[in-house]
């Protein structure tokens, strides 16, 4: 039986099913009501359906004005009376989503509309930036962070938010790195789909769930220069190897919506490319969902060149298999008439609006679309206890430490009666809310400062704050305020130096050229370190920096990235010891922007560097090594990695590999610690990496305690892509690395040998002749045992 809130439907010829009974369907039965609704659907609204509009005024008002006149939606309410709108944007609140399917219900044929929102690293609720959420490595409370954002939005009517980003990042120029999970293909992979389980659920039209959509589709992160919106140029190999699998991973694991970049991708920008769209997307990997462009991409064809004028620019992106439009109005504006001059089919525009209505079944819109939206639900949803405790507890987890000289942290208040905290950044709300922190609030906030005050509220340490300069520090603006904050370090306790980027240097439109830090800031620490005192430096910071200085000179450095809405508590726990930090790195930290791109699953370097030898690879004025490798974090308590073994040497293709390690926390604190798998092909006819992530976990492990990590390494993970693309596995010899960063030394080795009788779906090379002299090799090592 259904309860429908839609008595008018009945109108419909439709039937039934159609209306009210989109939860629990089979694909058939939708696939069967699509084809009955566009039987239906004159030419007009089909495109309408697939057009998106966004009003950015509508973004900074979720309640109806006095005026209607005023009204920042009111167009968008009338093109949606007309059948003619299929998305909106930059609309929350319940009210204003009611308002939104009242107006859809007053159309011809009442299909709702899809209201979409930025939803990056929380709702009302932020949690760290994606890059911080990545560098907690801990899956489990990564899906919790979505789940909870997804209860909020979907609290204040919104269907569907535009995250992840799953974009491959090795250049910390980019400003949106803060916006993705880091320079590793796997670490990527594993992050999103964890976003991608707790924002869909398993059934993304549940009351507390929203549809996640995998973008930037694909290569937006390898942008010449880090420079936003910039042109991609990467071999295929590259894109299929590097940028391409984050993508599969998140369709197989069931991402209701893509997004094209904004970037020209090898001469072709991706919102008009029929090959990424139509071959790869669609046909090589099956994806049924809706594929929408980014704010006004199909327009921004005439910017790239492809096209000439709004038509041309309509008739590449829906060729190429772009569905929906965001912002501009290309496809309504030309449509017909291109479906007039033959220049864009029937059948194209068809298959488009069948992703969307397909989207649109699935989210139970045409069920109810009003059944989640109660507007007194996201007054008792947004910010509850919960969620900010949540938060507070991912935010230190993110925490990477860098670096703790003598164990001077967590800071023993037995021996400080002043703490003096210097910084502007360390108070102010206003860099407590990012850029993509859209729903945030500064009073929902809490400062480093203000985190720092409560946890010693109720102990006998006095707490000064001076600020020393502004948020960018020109400490010629108040020579005064920057000397008194020096002669307080120097007659104090113990020092915290917040430091780093305010939130407007990092993410979209925010590329910088220098990675230092910006201003007088290391004249400030410079200073402070010249007191005597000792001293951590707290860096806020939306991707990797440049801080050689620190790393030579600094006591401690801890890394707490751009940390939400309870960054500051979650800073103080980490600092005075209620929390165990156990980041690690999701990004390479360079010794200077001279050595970007630097990422660690480099290939193999055939002229390695050698003391005195001109030859090789090096620099004249610099280490070719990083500052701190990728996965590279500290705790306050010690680990080791022991006892590596493999259930076998000698493996045939087909079969999988054990790996397992001791893990024994020899320190004097529980911990966590996460312990990494690498692999190593040796050699190859494709040329492999140095070594790659296949595994992770993250385990905590109390004093004294000893636990066994156990991994699997599959056929796949050996695998590589053959000149045909097809996943191959070469016979020869593997090493395995398990450590606690990227530059774990710890190996074993086994060697691979061909079989007749994999029957994995991957491409097994080898001849007769090599299987033989494969099984002789096997034959004589076994005897010789």
């Amino acid at each position: 039986m259904y309860h429908c809130n839609l008595p008018s439907l009945l109108i419909l010829s439709l039937s039934v099913s159609l209306v009210c009974g989109a939860l629990n369907r089979t694909r058939h039965e939708i696939e069967r009501d699509i084809d009955a609704l566009l039987e239906r659907m004159t030419l007009e609204e089909k495109l309408g359906q697939l057009q998106q509009l966004g009003n950015v005024m509508a973004m900074f008002s979720n309640s109806e004005p006095d005026n209607p006149a005023g009204d920042p939606l009111a167009e968008h309410l009338q093109l949606i009376r007309q059948g003619v709108v299929g998305s909106i944007l930059y609309v929350r609140g319940a009210k204003r989503a009611n308002d939104i399917q009242r107006a859809a219900m007053e159309s011809r044929l009442q299909i709702p509309v899809l209201i979409g929102f930025d939803v990056i690293h929380g709702y009302r609720t932020l949690f760290p930036i994606p890059l911080g959420e990545a560098a907690s490595w801990d899956l489990d409370a990564v899906q919790r962070a979505a789940g909870i954002a997804a209860v909020e939005a979907r609290s204040a009517g919104i269907h569907w938010t535009f995250a992840p980003m799953m974009d491959v990042t090795r250049d910390p120029r980019w400003g949106r790195v803060m916006e993705g999970a880091g320079e590793d293909v796997f670490l990527v992979a594993e992050m999103s789909k964890a976003k991608i389980r707790g924002f869909q659920g398993t059934d993304f039209s549940q009351k507390d769930k929203v549809m996640a959509c995998a973008k930037h589709f694909v290569g937006y992160g390898a942008v010449e220069a880090g420079r936003d919106f910039n042109s991609v140029d990467i071999s295929e190999r590259q894109l299929r190897e590097v940028y391409l699998p984050p993508f599969q991973a998140a369709v197989e694991a069931g991402v209701g919506s893509v997004m094209m970049g904004y970037h020209n991708l090898n001469g072709v920008p991706v919102t008009g490319n029929h090959w990424l769209i139509r071959q790869v997307l669609r046909k090589e990997w099956q994806f049924d969902g809706l594929v929408v462009s980014d704010y006004e991409s199909v327009q921004d064809l005439i910017g790239h060149g492809m096209a000439v004028n709004h038509s041309e620019a309509a008739m590449y992106a829906l060729n190429a298999g772009t569905d929906m439009e965001m912002v501009s109005r290309s496809y309504v504006a030309h449509g017909a008439k291109l479906v007039e001059e033959g220049k864009v089919t029937v059948e194209t525009v068809n298959t488009a609006v069948r992703n969307v209505l397909r989207t649109k079944f699935r989210l139970g819109l045409f069920e109810q679309p009003f059944q989640f939206v109660d507007e007194e639900l996201a007054a008792k949803t947004l910010a509850k206890p919960e969620h900010l405790q949540a938060a507070r507890e991912l935010a230190a987890k993110s925490f990477v430490l860098l670096k703790n000289e003598r164990n001077i942290l967590p800071i023993d208040i037995r021996n400080v009666k002043e703490l003096v905290v210097i910084g502007a950044l360390a108070d102010d709300k206003a860099n407590t809310i990012d850029s993509w922190g859209v729903e945030g609030r500064m009073e929902d906030s809490v400062t480093v400062l203000e985190g720092i005050r409560e946890r010693l509220r109720n102990t006998s340490v006095t707490v000064k704050f001076f600020k020393a300069c502004d948020a960018v520090c020109n400490s010629s603006k108040n020579p005064d305020e920057f000397q008194q904050a020096l002669n307080a370090a120097g007659t104090s306790d113990f020092v915290v130096a917040v430091v780093g980027e305010t939130v407007g240097v990092s993410g979209e439109g925010a590329s910088l050229t220098n990675l230092n830090l910006s201003g007088d800031q290391l004249k400030l620490l410079q200073g402070i370190a010249e007191s005597g005192t000792p001293f951590v430096v707290v860096l806020k910071n939306g991707r990797p920096l440049t801080i050689e200085w620190l790393a030579d000179y600094a006591p401690a450095i801890l890394v707490t990235w751009h940390s939400g809405t309870m960054g500051g508590p979650a800073v103080a726990d980490v600092l005075f010891g209620d929390v165990n930090p156990s980041g690690k790195l999701p990004m390479t930290f360079p010794r200077s922007v001279g050595q970007v791109p630097l990422y660690y699953d480099q290939k193999n370097i055939w002229r390695p560097y050698v003391a005195g030898n001109i030859f090789t690879e090096k620099y004249k004025d610099s280490s070719i090594l990083p500052l701190y490798p990728f996965g590279f974090g500290l705790s306050y308590t010690s680990f080791s990695i022991t006892n590596l073994r493999l259930n076998s040497t000698y493996v045939m293709a087909g079969d999988s590999v054990t790996v397992s390690v001791d893990l024994t926390n020899t320190g004097n604190r529980d911990g966590e610690e996460v312990v990494q798998l690498y692999l190593r092909d040796v050699a190859a006819r494709i040329t492999r990496s140095v070594r790659q992530l296949k595994a992770f976990r993250k385990v905590a492990v109390k004093v004294g305690e000893r636990k066994r990590v156990d991994f699997t390494l599959t056929e796949r993970d050996m695998g590589f892509l053959d000149e045909a693309w097809r996943m191959t596995v070469e016979p020869g010899e593997f090493v395995v690395f398990v450590g606690n960063s990227s530059d774990a030394e710890l190996s074993r080795t086994f060697t691979l040998f061909p079989s007749l009788f994999s029957s994995t779906g991957v491409f097994v090379a080898g001849t007769t002749t090599a299987w033989l002299l494969s099984f002789a090799v096997l034959l004589s090592n076994n005897l010789k045992t």
